[in-house]
């Protein structure tokens, strides 16, 4: 993956450029390194392409929804653009000390006490309350472990953290998954409301329609993708 550094990122944040991801896709898996050597047929594979040209801009205040079923390489193209996988052709340009906030679909390394968790991601606690009081939170919920909430109640609080950093792009990996619907309102708000600059998954139309510039719908049978405005 081939990168460039020199954005200004009071335009464009972020530029995404021909993109392609192909996963090994083996037919018949060997269980063990021993199965593999001794018959060497059952590590044959083929290549299966998962992205395949995806080409988009973000803008500073924008924001663009992507839309996609299951298996069509979302969860690779945010992997890329993190830095985490740097496996693919094509270019992604980012601006000089780009900081990204993300919110992931996992919630299970939430532990401890709000508090701390505030403090590990270096935001203001009474902030980050006050998001979630506004996300319907009560005072009780607010004093529980983190372990002990329910997953809905863990996405609002990856939610605030996220709104509560200073980022120059937002990326959320299906940030509505099993929040309820009077706090999807909210969020959906919030986002109007500040204009952040983000790249968001979400299967809620209605949602992405709302609060989105752009759509980039995603093919898995082709592997392409298309922006819709």
């Amino acid at each position: 993956m081939k990168e460039n550094n020199e954005i200004d990122t009071r335009e464009v944040v972020i530029r995404v450029d021909n993109v392609k991801k192909s996963f090994k896709s083996y037919k018949d898996k060997a269980t063990s390194f021993k199965e593999r050597f001794v018959n060497p047929s059952r590590g044959k594979h083929e290549d299966v392409m998962v992205l395949k040209g995806i080409s988009f801009e973000v803008h500073k205040g924008e924001a663009i929804g992507i839309i996609g079923k299951n298996g069509c390489g979302k969860s690779s193209l945010f992997r890329l653009i993190l830095g985490e996988q740097t496996e693919a052709a094509g270019k992604i340009w980012r601006g000089l000390g780009l900081k990204i906030s993300y919110v992931s679909q996992d919630t299970s390394h939430l532990r401890g006490s709000l508090r701390e968790y505030a403090r590990a991601f270096q935001v203001e606690e009474h902030l980050i309350c006050a998001l979630l009081r506004k996300l319907d939170f009560s005072r009780e919920q607010l004093e529980k472990p983190l372990e002990a909430l329910s997953q809905g109640q863990k996405k609002k609080v990856l939610i605030a953290r996220s709104l509560c950093e200073q980022a120059h792009l937002y990326l959320w990996d299906e940030p509505l998954n099993y929040v309820d619907v009077y706090s999807r309102i909210q969020i959906q708000e919030l986002i109007l409301k500040f204009q952040p600059t983000m790249v968001f998954v979400e299967h809620d139309a209605e949602f992405a329609d709302r609060v989105a510039d752009q759509i980039l719908m995603m093919n898995p049978a082709t592997g392409r993708s298309q922006i819709r405005y």
